[in-house]
């Protein structure tokens, strides 16, 4: 048995067959991945940590799936996030995760909280009469994808556009895709970073009181340093963030745990990113040999660090396939990473499915699953999400 991202248990319920990689192969050479997993929590958290040995430069830009011809259509776009601050190692890490912490300050961070509650109101507002919709496009996506243009500064008249690129994008570079579909998201991608390269342009030459303005007019930070940092900021709005709180309103049902008392929210946030986390892992690059349980990494190998696996590593969560509302050590997850890549929107990602689970209790206290309906995630290398989830009040 391998990783298969075109199966369907490969994002729904990997755990068993993680479990086993654990206990007998913690180090394994995926074939389907051409990669190598890491799987234990003590050896991705020590990777996390090791960015001399275990390097990010380039690792953001995996996608073995694409042909020649879509190659040839995307040309040096093909490597789109070389210079993003997740995708390459010290001292150019440091220099781009300095300038852009300037904008992830507690005190902007909780600027933004008023606002998402807003945007969850007007969200139930639109669906409470109709006594059922579908979570994923009615309810939990819009407001983090309106949060985060207004953030980066997008006009609300492009957040349709943004949406649907960033979904081809995700398709494109991090899921399977035929070879005809591939060059249709290639054009997609392409009609899309001239988008964000132009609102960089726009906010250089007329600065506004937005992230990409603060960007434009950071000193040391080039052009397409800060088109690769807004395209993936828009990412996470658009699709990680709404694609965990999907997640989590659907364990929350399934265990008849909705809605959560105020008291147990912050802790239940970070008990569902375990248990259904929407990151799956990240990619890094072994610069040296490695040797770990018996197993060498070659030079130049990839390697998968599976913070899914280490999530549900039973040496460090007890009973890890139980939702535990009050975990005590639910948020030691690594679905933000660790060390010096630690996700530096945690803290909003936090305060929004904090923020989301308060309004949508208080509003839809009676929610429930719609019986009969399948649950069907995305296919995905990295991510968990679903395509649909209907509910019911």
């Amino acid at each position: 048995m391998d990783f298969d991202v075109t199966a369907d248990w490969h994002v729904a319920s990997p755990y068993d067959f993680l479990r086993r990689l654990r206990h007998e192969r913690p180090v394994f050479h995926s074939e389907h991945l051409g990669a190598y997993v890491l799987t234990r929590y003590a050896d991705v958290r020590a990777a996390y940590g090791d960015p001399r040995r275990f390097s990010s430069a380039g690792s953001l830009t995996i996608s073995r799936s694409l042909t020649e011809e879509t190659r040839a259509r995307l040309g040096e776009h093909g490597s789109f996030l070389s210079s993003f601050v997740a995708n390459v190692d010290p001292p150019d890490h440091t220099r781009l995760r300095r300038s852009v912490s300037k904008a992830f300050t507690p005190r902007a961070v909780a600027a933004m909280e008023r606002l998402f509650r807003e945007l969850n109101e007007e969200a139930v507002d639109r669906v409470a009469g109709q006594r059922q919709a579908d979570f994923v496009a009615q309810i939990g996506h819009e407001p983090s994808i309106k949060l985060t243009a207004r953030f980066i500064g997008v006009p609300e008249a492009d957040e349709t556009f943004v949406q649907t690129h960033v979904k081809d994008w995700f398709q494109l570079f991090l899921s399977p895709q035929p070879a005809a579909r591939q060059l249709e998201l290639a054009d997609s991608f392409l009609e899309y970073l001239d988008y964000v390269d132009r609102l960089v342009a726009d906010r250089r030459k007329e600065p506004r009181d937005d992230f990409t303005s603060l960007m434009a007019g950071a000193e040391g930070l080039s052009h397409r340093e800060v088109v690769e940092l807004i395209s993936t900021i828009l990412l996470g709005g658009n699709d990680t963030v709404p694609n965990q709180l999907g997640n989590t309103v659907l364990r929350l049902l399934r265990e008849g745990a909705w809605p959560v008392p105020a008291e147990k929210r912050q802790n239940c946030v970070e008990e569902c990113m375990r248990i259904d986390g929407a990151s799956l892992g990240s990619f890094r690059y072994a610069t040296t040999d490695i040797s770990l349980h018996g197993v060498t990494i070659p030079a130049g190998a990839l390697v998968l660090l599976s913070t899914d696996s280490a999530a549900h590593d039973e040496t460090v969560f007890t009973d890890p396939e139980r939702f535990v509302i009050d975990r005590p050590n639910a948020d030691a997850h690594l679905v933000f990473g660790y060390g010096i890549h630690f996700c530096v929107g945690a803290a909003l990602a936090r305060l929004q499915l904090r923020t989301a689970l308060e309004v949508l209790g208080r509003r839809l206290p009676y929610l429930r699953l719609v019986d009969g309906e399948p649950i069907a995630y995305r296919k995905s290398i990295v991510g968990r999400g679903l395509q649909a989830l209907r509910v019911a009040w």
